[in-house]
């Protein structure tokens, strides 16, 4: 059972890995790239590696996840003034 859900996991992680990649919208990324670092946080935990786990989770997934999101809001609100000066 535990390597199948480690089987699981990886591809899992393959998966978001190139998703967030392939994706165009940037959005999308972002929320990817975080779901990323939180099966990457949960494979350092399978490998008993609390240490990295918890800095995976509140450095990658956590504090990079929400500047990401930030940056993306803030790219979001001022599209709308290019494209009115623009015109």
């Amino acid at each position: 059972m535990s390597t199948a859900f480690d089987l699981l996991l990886a591809a899992a992680l393959l998966w978001s890995a190139w998703r967030t990649l392939a994706t165009p919208q940037i959005g999308r990324a972002v929320i990817l790239f975080i779901v990323f670092g939180l099966l990457l946080t949960l494979a350092w935990a399978r490998l008993d590696a609390p240490d990295i786990a918890l800095a995976e989770a509140a450095i990658g997934a956590g504090l990079t996840g929400a500047l990401l999101l930030d940056a993306v809001a803030a790219l979001r609100a001022r599209r709308p003034d290019d494209e009115e000066g623009q015109s």
